[in-house]
């Protein structure tokens, strides 16, 4: 395989149902999948026009109706400015305001999606925000690269709209980012003004299907090739970088053949029954055990079948250290987030464990959603956090 990365959108029967399965390779490995019900569409980056269905005060939230009976949770902490679809009768937020909300996050578990009043327009290089005229540059870029950024997009912005630089911005010149800038702004000014002619529970944006909008959040300095076998489905993708990344449209591929199929080829399907599993084993011969609940996941080291011939304290960071850089791939792979407990196997030594939180937090960067490691624990217990966008892999499979 390629060591540039390669994005493959395929359909496949998975426990019965067709699926829509979207998989990105780097180094010929699965490093993110996504499996969704085929015609399901995501409720994420959708704007609506929603109207408020009561205000608990006692948690500092509201919930908003975005349609018949779909209720989203929607924080009051935030200090957002509402954009009302009709002009708002109260100085504060009520019960029957009909306002422009996106839905930010998906619904999670047991948990009401949640919606913003701060709309987001994303491209490939910046993100265009609704609410506040402020800049914001991505901080996994080097510093000199977001001063040359920041002197670049301070220009840009405007009274009433703020600016997110994003990582692929890294190398891109003023024009490209002035082009795509130009075309966010006509889709924002649109957008706030059709919703503010439309009827309650009116869909006013619809995000492009996740397998395309992803395209645009991918590390574009090593995307090679954005392969489907599907026709629709690469017409979906041919339209979408079209409009919106056309200097990408050279890399979308039609995979054509008939044998070996392109799930053989870059075994998808394995990939996807191995990213369910409970188990992970390590090439040392431990293995992780990965356990999902309700309120947080537990991620478990053992030594397993680990054979070597070193001190026991030397046996246990060597499979430490292995677990860390898997622990990080599985996170990104199986879409894991909020809390994440993982239990490594204890190490007396001191600076042992400061080495293996220093590499663990090294191998975390890698992954484009923001992670954060907490500490450990008194108990060994190490805490990381991630942000909760969409569904988990397990829950897309299981729950959809």
């Amino acid at each position: 395989m390629e060591e540039q990365g390669n994005f493959l959108v395929t359909r496949l029967s998975v426990h019965g149902k067709e699926r829509v399965v979207s998989a990105y390779y780097e180094n010929g490995h699965a490093a993110e999948l996504s499996c969704l019900s085929s015609g399901a569409g995501s409720l994420l980056g959708n704007i609506y026009v929603g109207k408020v269905k009561n205000i608990l005060s006692n948690i500092n939230a509201a919930f908003i109706e975005i349609a018949d009976g779909v209720l989203c949770y929607y924080s009051l902490a935030d200090g957002e400015a509402p954009l009302y679809a009709s002009p708002g009768r109260h100085a504060r937020l009520a019960a029957g305001d009909e306002l422009l909300v996106q839905v930010s996050r998906e619904a999670v578990k047991t948990k009401a999606p949640t919606v913003s009043c701060n709309l987001n327009f994303a491209g490939k290089y910046l993100v265009l925000t609704t609410g506040k005229r402020k800049l914001g540059i991505s901080s996994r870029l080097d510093q000199a690269e977001r001063q040359r950024l920041r002197q670049l997009a301070e220009p840009f912005l405007q009274e009433d709209l703020g600016i997110i630089v994003r990582t692929n911005a890294a190398g891109a010149g003023e024009a490209e980012l002035k082009e795509e800038l130009s075309r966010l702004t006509a889709l924002a000014r649109q957008t706030i003004e059709t919703g503010r002619n439309q009827v309650c529970f009116s869909l006013i944006y619809r995000e492009p299907p996740v397998y395309a909008a992803r395209i645009r959040s991918l590390p574009q300095s090593r995307l090679s090739k954005i392969i489907t076998d599907d026709r629709i489905i690469y017409e979906e993708l041919s339209s979408y970088l079209s409009e919106y990344q056309p200097e990408d449209l050279n890399k979308l591929q039609l995979y054509e053949q008939e044998a070996p199929s392109l799930n053989s080829l870059y075994g998808i399907a394995g990939a996807l029954e191995e990213a369910l599993r409970e188990r992970v084993w390590l090439k040392s011969g431990g293995y992780l055990v990965i356990q999902p609940t309700e309120a947080l996941t537990v991620i478990d080291v053992n030594t397993g079948k680990y054979q070597g011939r070193k001190k026991q304290q030397d046996t246990f960071f060597k499979i430490n250290k292995e677990a860390a850089a898997e622990i990080a791939r599985q996170l990104r792979l199986r879409n894991l987030s909020g809390i994440i407990i993982a239990d490594f196997i204890d190490m007396e030594a001191q600076e042992d464990q400061k080495e293996l939180m220093d590499y663990l937090a090294s191998e975390l960067k890698h992954d484009p959603v923001k992670t954060t490691l907490v500490d450990m624990t008194a108990l060994g217990l190490v805490e990381i956090t991630r942000k909760k966008t969409q569904k988990s892999l397990f829950e897309q499979v299981y729950s959809d």
